[in-house]
């Protein structure tokens, strides 16, 4: 279960929202960092802007956990990472991890990325192909690219996916007698 990325990425992580076909519940979770640098936290990993970044402090593995308080769906993450700005910071294995709680998580993604610039997409299914249902996400930096110790992360998104309830997927009346209930009023 390897995904490769290499090089430039075109995946725009808002066009399923805009789209109507998910949405962004990052902001649904208490997120945790394994460590950080006094003003490269949390607050900056989820910012909006590509200009700040986590930058972790400590050994690796470096550690980005996403809790829900209720048990969520979760189609894919999508995560902004620059080689040509952040070199031997930019992460080059990921562990993509999901469970109810710490004590039982289990790899559902590796990572590989060759020097990534732009929005990483990485889908997250299940054996049925289905996106998972977990309370807790955990993203694992394994290694960096050029040996590097910290890493950089400059955005993640997690996004659920929306249901269709629309009129294509109501039933089709044939009969007269039935018709009547074809449209809501």
């Amino acid at each position: 279960m390897a995904l490769k990325v290499s090089g430039q990425q075109d995946t725009d992580p808002f066009k399923g929202e805009h789209d109507g076909k998910v949405r962004e519940v990052g902001n649904q979770a208490v997120w945790s960092l394994s460590s950080c640098k006094p003003g490269f936290g949390v607050e900056q990993l989820r910012d909006e802007s590509m200009d700040t970044y986590w930058q972790s402090d400590g050994p690796q593995p470096h550690l980005v956990n996403i809790q829900f308080r209720r048990k969520m769906t979760i189609q894919n993450i999508c995560i902004y990472a620059d080689y040509k700005s952040d070199e031997s910071y930019t992460p080059n294995k990921l562990s993509i991890r999901a469970g109810n709680h710490f004590n039982d998580l289990s790899e559902i993604e590796q990572v590989e990325m060759t020097e990534p610039t732009g929005w990483v997409y990485v889908p997250l299914k299940d054996i049925n192909e289905k996106p998972i249902r977990t309370f807790m996400i955990q993203i694992a930096v394994i290694s960096n690219h050029q040996n590097g110790r910290d890493t950089h992360m400059r955005q993640i998104k997690v996004h659920s996916p929306v249901e269709d309830i629309s009129m294509a997927k109501m039933p089709n009346f044939t009969t007269i007698d039935c018709s009547q209930f074809n449209t809501i009023r």
